[in-house]
């Protein structure tokens, strides 16, 4: 079965003009859309649900949401966040979500461009991030997501090496079977129209096919720009806020 990742970050109840916030009624919506698709047996591609970062809104906001819908996530934690910074995630929270049967899975340990490690800092950024989970939660913790989405061959193999079976991207496109080691996801931002998901998920639509073209012209301006000039850009673009994450 064809599977679709969406990626979320941040929920709030009142409309933000940071990109990366998804209003909760708007979340309320999908989820509810999700949950019927996830449910049908003719449906052609399936929706799945991730969260990178790990805000306290995953927690406080998301959850019921996700609970109402009988749907369930995949929250990937930045675990030097974790119980140190304002408005994310602590220990308790993240074993609150791992109670109410939600995945947990890495996303480094300071969300640090992968790309940009030396090996002593892939270590830190994955291995020891994985095992702080486990350690923390009890659990295996064979997943982890990119920050930024940077990877290259180097990156990839160290994951590898860290102990990840999977490893979860920034590119739109589906996963095509289960045992794919790289799962493309597709960010979600706020605004995104209910009518616009339900075409994305469609594949005659031809919508993701679009999608990740133009990821493709992206990455291109990515390597031109350089990874500093991009995020500059990036910024002004997405209206980023004060400590806001790197871009996808």
């Amino acid at each position: 079965m064809q599977r679709l990742h969406f990626l979320y970050h941040e929920l709030r109840t009142e409309d933000s003009s940071y990109s990366y916030v998804v209003k909760s009624s708007e979340f309320s919506r999908q989820m509810k859309l999700f949950g019927e698709m996830q449910r049908a047996t003719q449906s052609e591609v399936v929706p799945e649900v991730t969260f990178d970062d790990g805000h306290i809104s995953n927690l406080h906001l998301a959850l019921p949401i996700l609970q109402e819908q009988a749907v369930r996530a995949r929250f990937f934690i930045t675990v030097g966040w974790t119980g140190r910074r304002d408005g994310y995630m602590g220990w308790t929270d993240l074993r609150e979500l791992q109670a109410a049967q939600q995945e947990i899975g890495a996303h480094g340990w300071t969300h640090t461009l992968l790309t940009h490690c030396n090996a002593t800092q892939l270590q830190t950024e994955l291995k020891d991030a994985r095992l702080k989970l486990e350690d923390e939660l009890g659990a295996p913790v064979p997943t982890m997501s990119l920050p930024g989405g940077r990877y290259n061959k180097r990156v990839l193999e160290a994951c590898r090496e860290a102990g990840y079976k999977q490893i979860f991207t920034s590119i739109p496109q589906l996963q095509r079977s289960s045992d794919e080691e790289l799962v493309g996801r597709l960010n979600v931002v706020g605004g995104m129209s209910l009518e616009w998901m339900e075409r994305v998920l469609d594949p005659a639509s031809g919508l993701l096919n679009g999608l990740a073209r133009k990821d493709k012209v992206k990455g291109v301006a990515k390597s031109v720009l350089g990874d500093v000039l991009y995020a500059r850009l990036w910024a002004l673009v997405n209206r980023s806020e004060p400590q806001s994450d790197e871009p996808a």
